[in-house]
């Protein structure tokens, strides 16, 4: 489902996806009121697997609605698809509970890339916020009993979601299972009162649990 005020925008990226075997843009909307109203109406192209979602809306903003999406659509995950890269709204709509940030500048293949990472369950920010985000984060608060109630495998699981791996790329190299994986993944979310893998990763280097990597 693509939420997106602007249809020639809307109609670029529904016939980019369109090329993708695995990809089809199932509903359009320009507001957030009448996608949310959609949740119930049989006829508007059924449950989507993933909602892009802009930020800057008419009516109820992208910000506004990402919990009421997550109520409308919980078997959904949300990907903010916007032109704002001020890292207040790239925090608020990570701990509202969206699972990816990317900048419309992105290219066709960092999309497509992207949704793939995240119906895995991996977490997905541009680079360019990623960088701007993990650089002005305060690292120097003390780690506390957070640090110490996560466990050596899921501090492990923490900082290999960190680096952008999805579940079964952790599995893989941890030499465990995917059921394992998520199982840690879960405990990991509950421990750190964190909604998703992105809402994770950014309490871990906030809190100092994860150590910031300088960009090269």
């Amino acid at each position: 489902m693509m939420v997106e005020d602007h249809p020639e925008y809307r109609e670029i990226v529904a016939l980019s996806l369109g090329k993708e075997k695995d990809m089809e843009v199932v509903s359009q909307f320009g507001t957030a009121e009448r996608a949310l109203r959609s949740a119930s109406d049989p006829d508007c192209g059924g449950r989507p697997d993933i909602i892009l979602l802009d930020l800057h809306l008419p009516g109820m903003s992208g910000l506004e609605s990402i919990s009421n999406f997550r109520t409308g659509f919980p078997s959904a995950k949300i990907i903010v698809l916007t032109q704002s890269d001020r890292e207040e709204d790239v925090l608020k709509a990570i701990r509202l509970g969206a699972a990816g940030y990317l900048l419309k500048s992105s290219t066709v293949k960092q999309l497509t890339e992207g949704i793939h990472t995240v119906r895995e369950g991996g977490a997905l920010l541009d680079s360019k916020l990623a960088r701007f985000v993990l650089e002005t984060l305060k690292t120097n608060l003390p780690v506390g009993e957070i640090a110490q109630a996560l466990s050596k495998r899921e501090m492990e699981i923490l900082a290999l979601l960190a680096e952008g791996r999805v579940k079964k790329e952790i599995a893989a190299q941890l030499n465990i299972s995917p059921t394992t994986v998520i199982s840690h993944v879960e405990h990991i979310y509950g421990k750190l009162n964190a909604p998703n893998a992105p809402a994770a990763i950014a309490k871990a280097f906030h809190f100092g649990i994860l150590p910031i990597k300088k960009p090269v």
